[in-house]
């Protein structure tokens, strides 16, 4: 097997794992998004909450690539955005509810540089203080120990939010006032960031709990041959193929074996934690052999149609009626399948009308181009490519059968019926694994879904000559993030410190589980 044809491979399989319900993050997909980062969704969540079976936990993150030490002013969430989480419980790829989350921002020190700061129990001004200062003067607060209150003091830069539930027939406003939490600035501004983040939990209304905040980027991937025309690296396996993983490689306790570029940066994050009897069409919970247990979900952001800028100081005058800028259910849809040309146009269109791409998700032009060129050595299913209908309408093995299918629609499909699988036996191949609660069934922050949905693009779900080698062994070499995951809501590792953060260097590839040393 050449090398080349590896490449081509593995190539094939990272292009079309959009279309399987895709690899892990959208970062700067689409040439709208591209110049509105604010307005960028990296990764979509949907999945059975670990500690309470009752409940659903969907996560949203925005504005990838995020430098831990880039202030003064840091992340703020964008003000004029809304930011949606929706859901199709009657299988039409039509939204039926949807949770909006909108932020206003408070500068509460309007004279000090930066939006946060603080030391110790405070700093007054020394003895050698020059006028007008006069020494004692209290000059630096003390350092932030709560989102509001006693110890937020030096918060300066703060921002509020709303959560709303949206249906056909109402709209009710569940929570105001709520604080993100803000990004990890060091430790003398933040000396307990860990406890400072918990208090960014709320339990709100019908039994939700909500969270947004910066957060550690939970998406892993080796960016830099991806993008390098997907040169992907020799890994130390001794078969001299690159992007294809040995079976000690492939071992749910593997440690990474190239490097993860997106280690050490953060990420803005909306968590909400839902009761699934308000997501379910019949406000019940049901069996996952039932087809009312499986729903479809996806993440918006959406900006008001007219702004006009006013005198400098003065807000700009923003129109009521809003235009959808991004949207995301199955990861690198838009990033690697749809065509540039059309790439903004499915970024603001509904998935309702996915079929005017279907051809991009169900008959890829590099998939028949590579096999043209390979024929004998990657054989592809012939297209439309059915093998990969129940990543792209209401299918089995995620939805039960019986489940009306829908239109074609880049939904993330959650078969709510699943309980979620203990720490211990979770894989992170997902259901390539065995594991019925991983990706593509919804979609877990330690799901390998770079992987998973590799194998899946070039046929290993269509059985026959597609599932055995190297089909069902492609991987980048990165199998976990950079940061532990938590065993309950928000799901989310911390923000890296702005102070102490790192990345990963391409000669460091063993800093899986938030082992790399601090520079």
């Amino acid at each position: 097997m050449s090398r080349l044809f590896t490449h081509t491979c593995l190539s094939l399989a990272l292009t079309l794992a959009v279309a399987s319900g895709g690899q892990a993050a959208n970062h700067r997909e689409a040439p709208l998004t591209a110049l509105d980062h604010k307005a960028d969704i990296t990764d979509f969540f949907a999945f059975v909450s670990y500690d309470d079976p009752a409940k659903a936990t969907l996560i949203l993150n925005v504005d990838p690539l995020l430098e831990p030490s880039n202030g003064p002013n840091y992340f703020p969430f964008d003000p004029e955005i809304v930011y949606a989480i929706r859901v199709d419980n009657n299988h039409d790829a039509v939204e039926d509810l949807r949770f909006e989350f909108r932020f206003t921002t408070e500068i509460r020190a309007p004279g000090v540089f930066t939006g946060f700061v603080g030391a110790g129990g405070g700093l007054p001004a020394p003895a050698n203080s020059p006028a007008p200062v006069a020494p004692g003067t209290a000059l630096i607060p003390p350092a932030i120990t709560a989102l509001d209150g006693p110890g937020s003091e030096g918060f300066n830069l703060r921002q509020r939010y709303t959560v709303s539930l949206v249906t056909s027939h109402e709209n009710i406003q569940l929570a105001e006032g709520l604080i993100a939490v803000p990004t990890n600035v060091g430790p003398r501004t933040m000396p307990d960031y860990a406890k400072l983040a918990q208090q960014g939990i709320y339990e709100i209304n019908k039994g939700i709990t909500v969270f947004a905040g910066t957060v550690d980027d939970p998406f892993w991937i080796d960016l830099g041959a991806t993008f390098d025309s997907l040169n992907f690296r020799t890994l130390p396996n001794g078969s001299g193929i690159p992007g294809v993983l040995s079976k000690e490689q492939d071992a749910d306790d593997a440690r990474n074996f190239a490097a993860d570029d997106v280690a050490g940066f953060n990420v803005n994050a909306i968590a909400i934690e839902v009761p699934i009897t308000l997501l379910t069409s019949d406000g019940k919970r049901h069996a996952a052999g039932d087809p009312l247990a499986t729903i479809g979900t996806w993440g918006t952001t959406s900006r008001p149609q007219a702004k006009a800028y006013r005198k400098p100081g003065q807000p700009p005058k923003l129109s009521e009626r809003v235009t959808q800028i991004q949207r995301m259910g199955n990861p690198l849809f838009n990033e690697l399948l749809i065509g540039t040309g059309d790439k903004d146009k499915f970024s603001m269109s509904e998935p309702r009308n996915d079929a005017q791409f279907a051809d991009y998700a169900l008959d890829p032009l590099l998939a028949r181009a590579l096999n043209a060129i390979y024929t004998d050595a990657l054989p592809i299913p012939t297209p439309p490519r059915k093998d990969l209908l129940p990543l792209v309408t209401y299918a089995a093995p995620i939805a039960a059968p019986g489940t009306p299918p829908g239109p074609v629609a880049d939904l993330l499909r959650l078969n709510t019926g699943v309980p979620a699988t203990p720490a211990a036996q979770r894989k992170r191949m997902g259901l390539l694994a065995g594991d019925a609660a991983g990706f593509p069934n919804g979609r877990r922050v330690s799901d390998d879904v770079t992987d998973i949905a590799a194998r899946v693009v070039v046929g290993v779900l269509a059985g026959g000559p597609f599932a055995g080698f190297p089909h069902n062994s492609i991987g980048d070499g990165v199998n976990a993030n950079d940061m532990p995951y938590p065993e309950n809501f928000p799901y989310l590792g911390l923000a890296h410190s702005g102070r102490d953060s790192r990345h990963v260097d391409p000669g460091e590839p063993d800093c899986a589980g938030g082992n790399c040393p601090v520079d």
